[in-house]
């Protein structure tokens, strides 16, 4: 059960069969085992574990976050363990989307069908020159399949769909999915397939694929201006256009970096707001003009230095890491394959090693905590990254850059500083390439909400 408020289905309460694993890898909602609340015997015990999970998220106690937690969960507990259960209700509604709301939960034993399945069914039922099943899954398959590929659902393209045809609610309703809409959609669908597979190839361009791209959403304002924009054929590559794409690339990947999640709840108002300011302004992409938009709903772009702290302290295999380095290496062609690699490696910061180099107990233990964020990262070429395998930083750039000017622009392009060629000599690395990084993120970061 996910600690939210209302979302623009009109579901007050969030459900999933979610493995513990997932629930806890994901960093913008608060799951609670359903389960687990037969096992708390008092009221207070439960606001115990709240406060708990609350704040090792750095929530405090007088948010609305909290507060939100909070009355769901209490809620949760007086019906199970309060109020008398009730075993069944007519239902007496006869609306079709809560009809298949209803059918869903209860197919969910036989074969899984998703809400997006049945509304996609209405949709078939509604074309009458295309074959919309057809249509739908093939742009999905070939979006995939663009750069590194990708992993965008069906769900993404209907999404789209209501979005670039201008139907007035972007929502997955049965009413969006009327007679009328979808004949609209069919009428431009070959713009809308156009515009879906230049936004993707864009996305893949700024290096992202299915393990970099953490929000699906954050893609569809693009589209829709692309959508409107009509570019020329050469839009993606010519250099013509390359502030263009610049203004769209910085402002797609702070949207991404966003630990509090700038694409979760209440997606479908939020993508109508953006659709209305690109809809009046379309001749450049309205960067601007978008973040105060989103700033107005609580959703800036604005990074402050606790959320540049936090960017800093990433740990190897955040979702995050790949467009933040993109954008503090720009230099670095991102089409290209390249890793995320440990400057210093991560095998030569084993307990054990430091331990045999030397260091000092608290000093190793520094070290294991530095060992995997930002500032002892980078990206680095492929080949180049198998050559470097496990080699201390100094011995490798002497052998792989003998020339001392090379060597030095290589350090200066990466924002190393040093070449540390002893365990001893990574702290000291580490904490001054960590303060030069955090005074270049707060620059590139901040902007006026």
């Amino acid at each position: 059960m996910a600690v939210r408020g209302d979302d623009d289905e009109g579901e007050a309460y969030r459900f999933r069969f979610l493995e513990a694993q997932k629930a806890a890898a994901d960093s913008d909602t608060l799951w609670y085992p359903v389960p687990d609340i037969l096992t708390i015997p008092t009221v207070a015990k439960l606001s115990q574990w709240l406060y708990g999970k609350m704040n090792a998220r750095g929530i405090t106690a007088d948010s609305e976050v909290f507060n939100r937690a909070s009355d769901t969960l209490h809620q949760l507990y007086q019906v199970v363990q309060v109020v008398p259960n009730l075993t069944f209700y007519t239902e007496r509604s006869q609306e079709l989307d809560r009809v298949l709301r209803i059918f869903i939960r209860m197919n969910s034993g036989g074969t899984i069908l998703s809400y997006s399945d049945l509304l996609l069914s209405i949709a078939v039922a509604q074309w009458s020159k295309l074959d919309a099943r057809q249509e739908i899954h093939g742009l999905v398959d070939d979006i995939n399949r663009i750069g590194a590929g990708f992993n965008l659902s069906k769900d993404f393209v209907l999404k789209a769909g209501l979005m670039l045809a201008d139907i007035a609610s972007v929502g997955f309703k049965v009413e969006n999915f009327n007679r009328a809409n979808m004949s609209t959609l069919e009428k431009v669908w070959a713009d809308v397939r156009r515009a879906t597979i230049l936004t993707v190839e864009l996305a893949a361009s700024f290096g992202l694929a299915e393990q970099t791209l953490r929000a699906d959403s954050a893609l569809l304002p693009i589209a829709y201006y692309i959508f409107k924009r009509n570019p020329p054929e050469n839009w993606l590559g010519h250099p013509s256009y390359g502030a263009e794409r610049e203004t769209i690339r910085s402002w797609l990947i702070r949207s991404l970096l966003k630990s509090s999640g700038i694409w979760g709840s209440g997606l479908d108002t939020l993508l109508t707001a953006l659709r209305d300011v690109i809809r009046i302004d379309h001749q450049a992409f309205p960067g601007d003009a978008l973040e105060k938009v989103m700033a107005a709903r609580g959703k800036s772009l604005s990074f402050g230095p606790e959320e540049v702290d936090d960017l800093l302290d990433m740990e190897y295999g955040d979702r995050r890491l790949f467009p933040l380095l993109s954008i503090l290496f720009p230099f670095i062609d991102v089409r290209q394959l390249h890793h995320i690699d440990h400057f210093f490696p991560k095998s030569q910061l084993q307990r054990r090693k430091l331990e045999k180099a030397g260091c000092e107990p608290a000093y190793a233990e520094e070290c294991l905590t530095a060992r995997d964020r930002l500032a002892n990262l980078q990206l680095l070429e492929g080949l180049l990254n198998v050559s470097k395998n496990d080699s201390l930083p100094g011995p490798w750039l002497q052998a792989a850059y003998p020339d001392s000017v090379s060597r030095q622009a290589v350090l200066d392009r990466h924002d190393l500083g040093m070449a540390p060629a002893t365990h001893q000599e990574f702290l000291p690395f580490y904490n001054a390439r960590r303060e030069r990084l955090r005074a270049r993120l707060l620059t590139l970061l901040a902007r006026p909400d």
